[in-house]
């Protein structure tokens, strides 16, 4: 049985992933976190997200470390902030827990920070900026379209529900940093955030990237190339979260047989590498 403990208990992602993990016949949930002195604290997770007594209470996140020593969970999944994973994946690498991390907007500095603790103290990771079986798929066609039309004009249209915190997107960078490494370029030389007050012709080679915000939108991507005369565009659309629990589902799997003190992604776990 792996057992699992969940950061940012009561929000819509943890609240599903939670969901799926009670159904599964090789998981359990030993411990649940909520934000910092949670008015929730103490309360049952199941009663406060809907499925009945389950016995795991919410605790406040500053007793992770606590936690996670008492209840001595195999993975830790955190889909929180990017700032907040930060400090739970260090926090739990130092009790020698493995982690899921679907947060989005990990700086390259955060990312260092997560790397050396996972090394140091040799412990698993997962830390993808899109769980979605679909998207790490795209990604791999993306990145062969780029080494192929390198030539062709590309930009990157991203669309996200109205309560999302980051922009771009998480997923959208990482398509990007996957077209200009694909193409040979530097990433901090080429990427255009929008277009606003720009006067005067489109600079070859540079790629594009638009964030739009509205309503429930779950997540949708468009890369686009265009040419003289044509365009490819490769597109995934999110229908429901449920895309994204099962990615981590797997993830957690996959963990078990990793080795110890690595840094994975989505295309380890699909073995697309």
């Amino acid at each position: 049985m792996i057992k699992i403990a969940v950061t940012g208990a009561n929000g819509r992602m943890s609240t599903k992933i939670i969901k799926n993990i009670l159904k599964q016949d090789d998981m359990e949930l030993v411990a649940a976190m909520g934000s910092p002195d949670t008015p929730l604290e103490g309360k049952d997770l199941g009663e406060v997200i809907g499925v009945g007594n389950i016995g795991v209470p919410i605790n406040g996140a500053q007793k992770l470390a606590e936690v996670l020593k008492e209840k001595s969970p195999d993975v830790l999944i955190d889909f929180t902030r990017a700032h907040i994973a930060t400090s739970n994946i260090k926090i739990s690498a130092e009790c020698g827990v493995d982690v899921v991390v679907g947060t989005t907007g990990l700086s390259d500095e955060q990312l260092a920070e997560i790397r050396e603790a996972v090394e140091k103290n040799s412990i698993k990771a997962v830390i993808s900026s899109n769980m979605a079986i679909g998207v790490n798929v795209f990604f791999n066609v993306i990145e062969d379209l780029a080494k192929i039309l390198n030539d062709y004009d590309m930009e990157i249209i991203e669309a996200h529900h109205k309560h999302k915190a980051d922009a771009p997107s998480g997923t959208a960078l990482k398509a990007y940093e996957i077209m200009a490494q694909a193409l040979g370029r530097d990433k901090d030389d080429v990427c255009v955030h929008g277009r606003q007050e720009m006067v005067g012709e489109r600079t070859p080679g540079e790629i594009g990237i638009h964030a739009i915000r509205g309503g429930d939108i779950i997540g949708d991507h468009t890369v686009l190339f265009a040419g003289e005369g044509e365009r490819i565009e490769i597109i995934h659309r999110a229908h429901s979260r449920q895309s994204f629990v099962t990615g981590a589902m797997k993830a957690v799997r996959y963990l078990i047989r990793a080795p110890d003190g690595v840094v994975c992604d989505m295309s380890d776990v699909l073995g697309m590498e």
